[in-house]
């Protein structure tokens, strides 16, 4: 079957359709202003992104490192760990935790671990920690020595903390209980140096 040429309408005869003509609007800018906006929307995202980044280490999660022998031999010296602060604005603080603390007698904050709840009364007597008046089982624990120190009362509000190297640490024996809203957050996950890599226990 024969076909006829499509006659276009007078007048039309010159019209071309372009498919994915690029936007006359970009012509018209000139190329500073471009690059102008091309800045303004890159500076936006950075700024967008360090927002996000300090509020996420503000108020959730924050990296630390260790530097110290306090806490030998499950934490050196360079190691690197991620601290959560959430979970402490829901639950109280429990026995064995390891948290970052900060106290007025250092200017930098402290890791240590929890050893006695408010309410409690800690001793430590004959090499062993007793709480409450039994045995504190410590399997975190090296081989280590720790003279004789209380009994003494954990007021309300407040944590007794210790360093697991006990020979070396600087805790809670020689600047007291610590106030539960002084830690900053609980110690959760080693990431660096890769042999060390997993949860804090």
């Amino acid at each position: 079957m024969a076909t006829r040429p499509l006659k276009l309408p007078e007048g039309c005869e010159n019209i071309v359709l372009e498919q994915d003509s690029p936007n006359p609007h970009w012509h018209s800018i000139p190329s500073g202003q471009l690059l102008l906006r091309f800045v303004k929307e890159v500076l936006t995202t950075v700024a967008f992104a360090s927002a996000i980044a300090l509020a996420l280490n503000f108020f959730i999660m924050q990296v630390t490192y260790i530097h110290g022998k306090s806490m030998e031999p499950n934490l050196h010296t360079d190691q690197r760990l991620m601290v959560e602060k959430i979970s402490y604005h829901f639950l109280a603080p429990q026995r064995g935790d390891v948290v970052v603390i900060t106290i007025e007698q250092s200017p930098l904050p402290l890791i240590k671990r929890v050893i006695g709840l408010p309410g409690e009364v800690i001793e430590i007597n004959n090499n062993q920690v007793f709480i409450n008046g039994r045995p504190l089982d410590e399997p975190y624990l090296d081989d280590i020595t720790q003279n004789n120190y209380g009994p003494i009362g954990i007021a309300p509000g407040h944590i007794f903390v210790l360093g697991d190297n006990r020979d070396v640490s600087h805790d809670s024996r020689f600047f007291g209980a610590v106030q539960i809203e002084n830690i900053l957050g609980r110690a959760w996950l080693s990431y660096w140096p890769l042999e060390n890599i997993g949860p804090i226990e």
